[in-house]
């Protein structure tokens, strides 16, 4: 591991801060990895050279002079192309905005940019960031870093998968049902999933909400902090936010140091009984295994978010409703095609919260504050709550979901998602930590979960824990072969544009 952009984005900090790496040399490196390895995998599909060559120049002049420089000071970053970057396209992965170039930055593109930051494009998500799948008609699918004929997850898959394979140390990304957590997982990266409000979302239509909560990846969990200080700062553009609330976000950039060996554990392989393949389950077992010997306890937690996939279903329902009502006559059927127009399938789910009553509404709002605090009460007994990422290995991505686990049917889009969606109902933050690699070669990933606006100490936690896994080669962060990937063809641009992408937001 010799090429600077292979080095964490904490490691090069340090190395651009004492002159021993420059901000141009590190853009370059990971440029050079894009070129190397992006055929196979289509993970940044919009990319701005010239203008991240000149930032780079611009931040090594700046370092020479003396200038104070931000916190992520010539470190590359993608971004996710669902959040607007000024000059820069944002397709948000449908053909209708293939050519659309917004005149500013979201919040959270501002706040990278206002730390001078290196953006160095955009990296693929589904059609309008619906689906746990990285596919879309206009860019096609992205493959997963360990075997590109495999989904990455979604819909963060292009952030996910930049970072596997060193095209950049730091990516933003966005979570409805698990569109960090469930690429970091399939694609061994790191990601956070943080208390609601801690990331202000400027665009944000619904005024309280567990949903749509924006977030950083990286290949390391000192990286997600780092890049965690930067987007959760409270700009202007955070005023524009009503969950968005007062907190030291500099703060995150150093996590505390936390004593594995004192850590009080719960465990769940399925969160009291969600969808979870024998595979999966296996894996799990053994890690839990693996970790009973390194924290101070292990036990199994008795948590029961057996329901909480209907909660999560008629919650949504209010989600596609507000944001959708102002802009609905766009999904009519005459205005979709194979290439042109919105997915069709939006303007089924919208039609479905419209048959969706009040009383559903209500019913699922009182049951998720009892799940909630039944879930907020483990932690008076651990210090975090941990269970597999996702809930089947990676699959082909010409599939948008399984239709069964281990011969049982999924009964709709999101059953596969329960792990992540269930977690989003509650709202607690969770940490998407890579564990090593599964029975099928693929990377294996779990959830960290703690008590609400404890992310800092989470992150701690996560951090501790990675070390840990580290000392095992079965446990430690897995790392795809470049070298292989430079010389692989697939079809990920190709027919990935015929997969279409389904159903409610992950």
């Amino acid at each position: 591991m010799g090429e600077p952009c292979d080095l964490t984005a904490t490691q090069a900090r340090q190395l651009m801060a004492t002159a021993e790496l420059s901000a141009v040399e590190l853009l370059e490196s990971c440029l050079a990895r894009a070129d190397a390895t992006n055929n196979a995998v289509n993970a940044l599909v919009i990319r701005d050279d010239d203008a991240a060559r000149a930032t780079a120049c611009a931040i090594d002049d700046a370092r020479a002079r003396g200038d104070e420089l931000g916190p992520l000071a010539g470190l590359p970053v993608a971004i996710k192309d669902i959040q607007a970057t000024a000059g820069l396209t944002t397709t948000f992965g449908a053909v209708p905005f293939a050519d659309n170039v917004p005149i500013a930055d979201d919040g959270i593109v501002a706040r990278v940019r206002s730390a001078d930051a290196v953006i160095i494009g955009k990296t693929n998500t589904p059609e309008l960031s619906i689906g746990a799948n990285t596919v879309n008609r206009l860019f096609g699918a992205t493959g997963n870093p360990f075997d590109p004929s495999l989904t990455s997850g979604g819909s963060s898959g292009g952030s996910a998968v930049a970072l596997a394979c060193g095209m950049a140390p730091l990516a933003t990304g966005s979570d409805h049902g698990g569109s960090l957590r469930i690429p970091a997982s399939y694609c061994g990266v790191a990601a956070h999933r943080s208390t609601p409000g801690t990331v202000a979302h400027d665009e944000r239509t619904i005024g309280r909400t567990n949903y749509s909560v924006q977030g950083p990846m990286a290949r390391t969990v000192a990286d997600v902090a780092l890049l965690l200080s930067v987007v959760a700062g409270r700009d202007r553009a955070a005023r524009r936010d009503p969950m968005a609330f007062p907190l030291d976000a500099a703060a995150f950039a150093d996590l505390p140091v936390v004593d594995v060996a004192s850590l009080r554990v719960g465990v769940s392989a399925d969160l009291g009984g969600l969808l979870v393949s024998d595979a999966v389950r296996t894996v799990f077992a053994d890690r839990v295994e693996r970790l009973s010997g390194i924290v101070g306890s292990a036990e199994e937690a008795s948590v029961d978010l057996s329901d909480a996939l209907d909660v999560d279903w008629q919650l949504r329902s209010d989600i596609f409703a507000t944001q959708y009502h102002r802009s609905i006559h766009k999904f009519e059927p005459d205005a979709t095609g194979p290439d042109g127009g919105f997915n069709p399938n939006i303007r089924a789910t919208y039609d479905e919260a419209l048959r969706t009553t009040v009383l559903d509404i209500a019913k699922a709002r009182r049951r998720q504050v009892e799940l909630f605090r039944a879930t907020d009460a483990l932690f008076d007994t651990f210090d975090v709550l941990i269970c597999p990422g996702v809930s089947v290995p990676p699959f082909d991505w010409h599939q948008l979901y399984p239709a069964e686990i281990d011969g049982r049917p999924v009964r709709n889009y999101m059953a596969w998602l329960g792990l992540s969606a269930a977690l989003t109902v509650v709202g607690h933050p969770t940490t998407a930590l890579p564990c090593g690699l599964d029975d099928h070669r693929t990377p294996f990933g779990l959830q960290l979960v703690g008590p609400s606006y404890s992310d800092r100490r989470l992150l701690g936690i996560a951090a501790a824990l990675e070390a840990a896994f580290a000392e095992d080669l079965v446990t430690a962060r897995p790392i795809p072969d470049i070298d292989w990937l430079a010389t692989a063809k697939t079809t990920c641009r190709t027919e990935g544009r015929m997969v279409h992408a389904s159903a409610p937001r992950s």
